[in-house]
């Protein structure tokens, strides 16, 4: 049970790896348009796979030792749990994450966010056509809001600005369901084990994965200097082994659902550091999109009447 005794640290906690989220997804748009770093140098411009491939490795790297000094045997699964792991871990974290970059580097940071954050919606509908939940009133209003939204912030809806990349829309949309995908088939493994021993395989078969796609002799002959390696490592603390501290260190204090709802401050930080740090604009009708996607988020993740214990809940794999 979650320990309420302190909901504002709870708050705090995940508002603070919110705004990691939304810095690291600055700092990937920073890195794709070559625009400059704090302190004014500018990168050589790195590929999505390579971005996704080092924070899931760079992680593992470190979270591995600190977890096997501190359990030891308890970081077994049993082979059934293992397997679905890897299949989080490939289909769920470095899908998820790989599109998602490629979103941010072919359209912006709030079209990309925002596309992902309607992944709810499509848990829902999956859920509902399982007969797993009910398809209240409410929740399908939600899934309807969800889309005319979206349509709000790449520009469908608004004359004459309709003019989104259509790689990006679709990696965007392809990020969502990715999403989605892990939130489904990772609910029972989730709950019956630490969430950083779940963690903990999934960044491991991501890692495993990256390898034999892009295997380190291609790593090597991209000759990437010591000011990208450095970035690489610090945007995998930053985008991961941080704020996921964060995350579940506010959910030992509050309810799932009053985390999955603060959690939406992320996409609200993203597009705002955007905005600040790099200068992309976004016009009324996109704040009325993002107003209405988060809307929707919020309203997926309310119990109804007689839904109890139903709630689809999104854990985070940004």
């Amino acid at each position: 049970m979650p320990n309420k005794s302190h909901p504002l640290r709870g708050y705090l906690y995940i508002a603070t790896a919110t705004f990691l989220w939304g810095i690291s997804a600055s700092m990937g748009r920073a890195m794709f348009t070559g625009h400059p770093m704090p302190g004014g140098e500018v990168l050589r411009p790195i590929d999505p796979l390579v971005l996704a491939q080092a924070r899931t490795s760079f992680s593992l790297l470190v979270l591995f030792p600190l977890l096997l000094l501190t359990r030891g045997r308890t970081l077994a699964l049993p082979k059934a749990d293992f397997y679905r792991a890897i299949v989080l871990g490939i289909f769920g974290v470095a899908a998820s994450n790989y599109l998602y970059y490629l979103a941010i580097e072919k359209t912006n940071v709030a079209i990309a966010i925002i596309i992902q954050y309607t992944a709810p919606a499509w848990v829902l509908l999956y859920l509902a056509s399982r007969g797993r939940t009910k398809a209240t009133l409410p929740r399908v209003a939600a899934v309807i809001l969800a889309v005319i939204g979206c349509a709000l912030v790449i520009g469908l809806i608004g004359a004459g600005h309709f003019q989104v990349n259509a790689m990006g829309l679709i990696a965007a949309v392809l990020a969502s369901f990715s999403f989605a995908f892990y939130n489904v088939a990772g609910h029972d493994i989730l709950a019956r084990y630490d969430r950083w021993k779940v963690l903990l395989y999934t960044l491991a078969s991501a890692a495993a994965f990256w390898l034999i796609i892009n295997p380190p002799w291609k790593i090597i002959a991209a000759h990437y200097d010591r000011s990208q390696w450095l970035y690489l490592f610090v945007f995998a603390m930053t985008s991961v082994l941080l704020p996921f501290s964060l995350y579940f260190g506010g959910l030992q204090h509050l309810e799932p659902t009053s985390a999955i709802v603060t959690s939406c401050l992320e996409p609200v930080f993203s597009i705002i550091l955007a905005a600040m740090l790099l200068g992309e604009t976004v016009r009324p009708l996109q704040v009325l999109g993002i107003v209405v996607v988060l809307s929707a988020t919020v309203l997926v993740q309310m119990p109804g009447r007689g839904t109890r214990g139903e709630v689809a809940l999104v854990e985070p794999i940004e």
